[in-house]
């Protein structure tokens, strides 16, 4: 470990934006090339889902990450290696129909699933065979975009897997906000006209678009670093959504909501200030509902606020590891 790689910030160990470049080639990649083990289980309908995992040897907890759509794993490089800088043994799957899980669609652009059910019960395999396993005592949960809606209903279908949960910018509503009337009546002119899976309107095939046009995020070097992994890799990539994920995530989203009030264990919620992304107003609601539950928002923040600048990010993880470290 390189002492120009990383930060001291209060207590815990993160990386800086000024020395990121040189750190990931030769202080994350490496790490990840000799430390990380990284394999593949059948998930339900024979789909196969990709994990990696990193093992502690003085781990002080595990934490398990959640992503977020069309994300993979290899895009969590930066986090695992300082989660792991900082004393935890770290767990991370990719979803089915994304990264390097296998796909649903004759198009392996499309964003697709039956229903977020499916994704639960990839999750619970992924807990019972690789998770639980390596692990001496309740794992931490920290999830990002929809990988919160995934882990809210995880945590409901499941309430004595995780000890707490920690949501970056969590999609317990997308944007934009419509009305639910309406998002309905549109789905239901979606499935009117399309007879197959199809995207839904205005969706399209995997495109990079430059920093200056993204709203993910301030960070200029995390930035693409995430779309060099994703050019060096083509199968991670993924377009827009079909009918079908919207349709499942608009049923996800409202049974998150309508069981937030019996939601059973410690959860932080971190919102992204400036998120174009998640509804945040639907967020705060949820959020409102539920009864063991620390609120923070990190004003003027993009929605992928563990890929953010630094000063976003800091906040970030300075909020996580305070939560989730061991008492």
């Amino acid at each position: 470990m390189n002492g120009n790689s990383e930060a001291k910030i209060n207590d815990f160990i993160m990386s800086k934006e000024s020395d990121l470049a040189r750190a990931y080639s030769q202080d994350i990649q490496p790490f990840w090339q000799q430390s990380v083990k990284q394999g593949c289980f059948i998930g339900i309908e024979n789909i196969d889902i990709a994990y990696a995992y990193v093992l502690h040897p003085q781990a002080i907890g595990s934490i398990v990450i959640s992503s977020g759509r069309i994300e993979s794993y290899i895009k969590y490089k930066e986090l695992v290696y300082e989660l792991y800088q900082n004393g935890y043994s770290v767990f991370i799957h990719d979803h089915r129909g994304q990264g390097l899980s296998g796909r649903m669609t004759a198009n392996p652009h499309m964003g697709y699933v039956d229903d977020f059910a499916d994704y639960v019960s990839d999750f619970k395999l992924f807990m019972d065979h690789i998770v639980m396993p390596n692990c001496m005592a309740q794992p931490s949960l920290l999830c990002h975009s929809m990988g919160g809606a995934i882990g809210a209903l995880m945590v409901l279908s499941y309430p004595k897997l995780f000890a707490k949960v920690a949501f970056s910018a969590p999609m317990f509503g997308i944007k934009p906000a419509l009305p639910s009337w309406l998002a309905s009546f549109l789905i239901k002119c979606h499935f009117a006209v399309n007879k197959q899976i199809a995207y839904f309107a205005g969706q399209l095939d995997y495109v990079k678009h430059d920093f200056a046009d993204n709203d993910l995020t301030h960070s200029e070097i995390r930035y693409q670093i995430f779309r060099q992994e994703y050019a060096d890799c083509p199968q991670l990539q993924l377009g827009g959504v079909t009918g079908n994920w919207l349709k499942a995530a608009a049923q996800a989203m409202d049974n998150v909501e309508r069981q937030a009030h019996a939601f059973p264990i410690p959860a932080l919620v971190i919102q992204a200030g400036a998120d174009t992304v998640v509804d945040n107003k639907r967020q705060r609601r949820v959020v409102d509902k539920m009864a063991k539950v620390s609120f923070k928002i990190i004003a003027g923040a993009k929605h992928e606020l563990l890929a953010e600048q630094d000063d976003f990010r800091q906040a970030c993880l300075q909020a996580i590891l305070d939560f989730v470290k061991p008492v």
